[in-house]
């Protein structure tokens, strides 16, 4: 019975390699789905050795959903898992590996609505002026932090970014993004001129723009280095590389920028994904309007 469980996950993750290659997936993806697939197919093929996730019943589905429901996931959670179940069985349908979709009519978890951590305008400021650039390594900082900033680029978009994907006269970057797709971000002036100054005193003749020991910066270097300058700033609770890119949008939609703009800069596919910073700006209006209006100060 054991070879067989190993002969069905081994097909699963077969399975996933073809579908990586026919949607773009990247690793990372590709071991999520593989990590949540094979625990919905441990659990189900534990309750009865003759099915699968392969041949998984739709009440078998709504078991396992309900199964992590019980254990106190969060939505999100529970939704990235019932999500990668689905894109597997629209894929075993397309491909006429079963003729049913099981999940026909199994409800969609509702996401709570998080809203991005934020970082104010003063607080950038602080956190960019907080690096020792009359160190190399302080200006390599200096460089990445004012390049997160004026990109709003993913971690990992801006660890692998090459020297010849750096348009210098549209001060522009051609950046790979999710699903191997390309785009074309501006930068401003000030990342400009840090850029110059990383490039006057970066010693290697590696392709990345951040080199490492052959290869590019890591994320988790990324991390440590917003960590160790907002921690120079006194910016509490300390916050992640992401929070940059959060404040990118966040910041351009507080001085009227579209929408649209904003979600084709930030690489989203879907614009609901945007949306979530207008909620950020109308909780800062709220705010402002609390602290200022004289109706908003009184108590009841």
């Amino acid at each position: 019975m054991a070879e067989a469980a190993h002969d069905t996950e081994t097909k699963i993750e077969g399975i996933l390699r073809r579908m990586a290659m026919l949607y773009g997936w990247s690793r990372l993806t590709v071991d999520a789905y593989q990590h949540d697939l094979f625990s919905f197919h441990r659990f189900i093929s534990s309750k009865d050795k003759k099915t699968s996730a392969f041949t998984a019943t739709q009440k078998q589905v709504t078991a396992y959903l309900a199964l992590l429901q019980s254990k106190g996931l969060a939505n999100s959670s529970i939704q990235r898992q019932r999500s990668a179940m689905a894109t597997w069985f629209h894929y075993l349908q397309n491909e006429r590996m079963r003729s049913d979709f099981p999940m026909q009519n199994v409800a969609k978890v509702m996401k709570a609505l998080r809203l991005p951590k934020h970082l104010s305008e003063q607080h950038v400021e602080d956190l960019l002026a907080a690096p020792d650039i009359s160190k190399a390594k302080g200006v390599r900082d200096r460089c990445v932090l004012e390049l997160m900033y004026a990109t709003g680029l993913r971690v990992s978009e801006l660890a692998s970014l090459k020297v010849n994907n750096i348009n210098r006269i549209q001060q522009t970057l051609r950046v790979i993004g999710k699903g191997n797709k390309e785009r074309e971000v501006p930068y401003g002036e000030e990342a400009d001129i840090w850029l110059s100054r990383w490039l006057e005193v970066r010693k290697s003749e590696s392709v990345h723009l951040f080199p490492s020991r052959g290869s590019h910066i890591t994320r988790q270097t990324l991390w440590q280095c917003v960590h160790k300058h907002a921690k120079q700033a006194g910016i509490y609770p300390m916050p992640s590389p992401h929070v940059l890119r959060h404040a990118f949008a966040t910041h351009l939609l507080n001085h009227g920028a579209d929408l649209r703009v904003v979600q084709t800069l930030l690489g989203h596919e879907n614009i609901t994904t945007t949306e979530i910073y207008t909620h950020v700006s109308r909780n800062q209006l709220h705010d402002e309007v609390n602290r200022s209006h004289p109706m908003g100060k009184r108590k009841n």
